[in-house]
């Protein structure tokens, strides 16, 4: 019973460990090449992170996406993000971010922790999809993709950080 106890417990830390080892990586995500355009001298993040179901009482269970974090390039948080815009609300928060190169680390579907480098250009938004549902334009080229290691796609590949637009 001694020796089945020490296995059982070995199996759980290393499951433990295995669960919580380094984030998946991925490429640079950055906006849809093909989207709108603005004049705003800032860029906009949305991210679509793991749902969890929240409940209340004897109400039906509601969906909302997991927060997630912020980075600089130098590991520095910028912002911790509540990923929702009402209480009941399934749709992610919209944040505003100066031009540039950040780090967002999420929880994605099927994944513990996601780090995803994103490239915020003026006057666009870069959507990042870690939920499994995001349904891309058949017509648009597999190539300009990111995705996750299980093959889900995450959102559009980054263009050329020269062209940000950041003085």
């Amino acid at each position: 019973m001694k020796h089945v106890c020490f296995l059982l417990g070995a199996s759980l830390v290393s499951l433990w460990v295995g669960c919580a080892s380094t984030p998946v990586a991925l490429a640079p995500v950055g906006p849809d090449p093909a989207g709108n355009k603005s004049m705003a001298t800032d860029g906009g993040l949305q991210v679509f992170s793991s749902l969890v179901g929240r409940t209340e009482g004897d109400n039906p269970t509601w969906y909302q996406h997991t927060d997630y974090y912020v980075y600089d390039l130098r590991g520095r948080l910028v912002k911790r993000v509540k990923n929702n815009v009402g209480y009941y609300a399934e749709a992610p928060r919209r944040v505003i971010l100066p031009a540039g190169r950040y780090l967002v680390k999420a929880q994605a579907n099927d994944y513990l922790r996601v780090s995803v480098p994103v490239t915020i250009k003026r006057g666009q938004t870069t959507s990042v999809h870690l939920d499994d549902s995001w349904t891309f334009p058949g017509d648009a080229p597999k190539t300009k993709l990111v995705r996750l290691p299980n093959g889900s796609p995450v959102g559009w590949q980054a263009e050329s950080t020269k062209d940000i637009g950041v003085n």
